[in-house]
């Protein structure tokens, strides 16, 4: 763990690090100033080109109101968080729409960087037609802060044949006790991401939900208030399948480097067994068959079913993922913009970008078009465990929150059933001002 440092350190380095950033990042805004009808901008994660062609097509809609132009954000999670959470801070009157990974909504919504949203819009994102942890996950302090865009979960993957081969019937739940028992009785592996970064936030968070807590059970109370379910019943049992895991070698040789591509690479191996992973593995195992790197029996040995369970008598809660779109206070068109997104989110817009790069919708109607049926046919378990899907920890501290997550419980060999209250420690240290991560 990091050593104590003097809160005023801190602040004089935060401080420092802001006035740097404010002159240029306020410069940027000027960019949006034109001539005739607006260009909006809309900071994207990186992906196949779905949401360019998405600002091409709502453009051609506006009837020219405004023309939507992308600018591509870096690719993890976390460095997207960073550049977003500056140039907001800074007033940057170019964020107009934003993708936002929906553990960061919180964090942004809080001190006021995120615009309204508009009444029909609200009523739309909590509407009978989104899912429900698409509706949890656009949500801060009761109010609806972003409009869900696509949605995403982890479900099991597995090999039928090892499953077939362990007596274990998938068409029932399965728990995780389950899985590593089959795992011994196989010698296989279990694809799990035990890479130190935001997917073991995602994995700890999913185990301790689907075991009835809350890494953060009061995402409003102030820092110093924090009250954390690491160390409860739940959380003890999630560290304890991370760490038997990790020193009983169940996941394989590597294990400390696999992250979502990893892990899927291993699973396509021969030692490949179970593995939760979200849901652009099947479309990359369908291509490295299509172009020879794979042999056709792993994609027809490729079974699919919910995440797993902690205890047979819980339904489990898979992760939450995708994306949240917001706009910012300072935008000079927050109207233009929300209407943007309106254009967005239609349901056969969201069906596109599942057909076109893999991430599944917010919306049930686009669950239903024909080309995700076909396309996609775990489409429906997707849905359901989206129904059920839990967002990691809705708090304005979740970096720091996450970040001694990703510390405590990496390298796996090391989890033990006293790492929830070591980890759950230092975080309170960390929002007091006594440590630095």
């Amino acid at each position: 763990m990091p050593s104590d440092v003097s809160h005023k350190r801190r602040r004089r380095g935060a401080v420092g690090l802001a006035l740097a950033l404010v002159a240029p990042l306020a410069l940027a805004g000027c960019a949006n100033q034109q001539n005739g009808p607006p260009t909006l901008m809309w900071y994207i994660n990186p992906d196949d080109g779905g949401q360019a062609e998405l600002a091409q097509r709502c453009t051609a809609a506006s009837g020219g109101k405004y023309s939507i132009e992308t600018s591509v954000l870096p690719r993890d999670a976390a460095s997207q968080r960073e550049q977003l959470a500056r140039r907001l801070a800074a007033g940057d009157a170019s964020m107009d729409i934003m993708s936002l990974d929906p553990p960061y909504v919180p964090e942004l919504a809080n001190p006021g960087f995120l615009a309204p949203v508009p009444e029909a819009l609200q009523k739309a994102a909590l509407s009978d037609d989104v899912v429900e942890g698409a509706k949890r996950g656009a949500q801060w302090d009761g109010k609806v802060v972003a409009v869900p865009f696509w949605a995403n979960t982890q479900l099991l993957w597995y090999r039928k044949s090892v499953a077939q081969k362990a007596g274990l019937d998938m068409n029932q739940p399965v728990t995780w006790s389950q899985l590593l028992d089959a795992v011994r009785e196989t010698d296989t592996y279990i694809g799990v991401q035990g890479i130190r970064g935001e997917s073991m936030t995602v994995w700890v968070n999913a185990m301790i939900e689907s075991g009835g807590d809350h890494i953060v059970r009061n995402p409003m109370a102030p820092a110093d208030q924090i009250d954390l379910g690491l160390d409860s019943d739940a959380g003890k049992a999630a560290a304890t399948i991370v760490g038997t895991i990790g020193r009983d070698g169940l996941g394989g040789p590597g294990i400390t480097t696999q992250d979502e591509n990893v892990t899927m690479q291993n699973w396509q191996g021969d030692h490949g067994s179970f593995m939760v992973n979200w849901p652009f593995v099947y479309a990359a195992t369908q291509s490295a068959v299509e172009q020879g790197s794979l042999d056709r029996s792993v994609l027809d040995d490729m079974g699919w079913a919910q995440y797993p369970r902690m205890s047979a008598d819980r339904p489990s809660a898979p992760p939450l993922g995708g994306i949240m779109l917001g706009v910012g206070s300072h935008s000079r068109h927050p109207d233009l913009a929300f209407d943007a997104i309106t254009c967005i989110t239609k349901p056969e817009n969201q069906a596109y970008y599942f057909v076109s790069n893999g991430n599944p919708p917010s919306s049930i109607k686009a669950f239903d078009d024909a080309a995700v049926r076909e396309k996609y046919p775990m489409a429906p378990v997707i849905r359901t465990a989206l129904e059920n899907a839990a967002p990691r920890p809705q708090t304005p501290y979740y970096n720091e929150v996450s970040t001694a997550i990703q510390q405590g419980y990496t390298p796996l060999t090391v989890v033990t059933d006293q790492t929830p209250a070591q980890v759950a420690e230092f975080i309170r240290r960390v929002l007091r001002g006594e440590a630095l991560q």
